[in-house]
């Protein structure tokens, strides 16, 4: 059974629990700068890892020492639903851990 869409206020309300996410036309995002390519890899690799945790995949880039995730749920048509806010929730918690900001 596919998730419930969000409205647009209950998504603002979640994200100001999740600092620098934001919601970008359907989908949420969020860059993290690290300190060097290592860095970004490694988180990358630590979000892949959350996400098949999760049955529940992003659009992740990695830049230099960038990483990029933008999320919302196929099964809803591509809307944002609380497996989104989930895994966003989730690479916040080990972000910092990797250095990012």
């Amino acid at each position: 059974m596919p998730a419930e869409p969000l409205s647009a206020n209950a998504i603002e309300e979640a994200l100001r629990e999740l600092p620098g996410w934001r919601l970008d036309g359907d989908r949420i995002t969020r860059t993290y700068r690290l300190p060097s390519h290592f860095a970004a890899t490694g988180l990358t690799v630590h979000v892949a890892r959350i996400q098949d945790e999760l049955n529940h995949h992003s659009d992740l880039t990695l830049g230099y020492n960038t990483v990029t995730l933008a999320v919302n749920s196929h099964d809803t048509g591509g809307a944002v639903t609380r497996k989104d806010l989930e895994l966003a929730a989730r690479v916040e918690a080990v972000a910092a851990g990797h250095g990012a900001e």
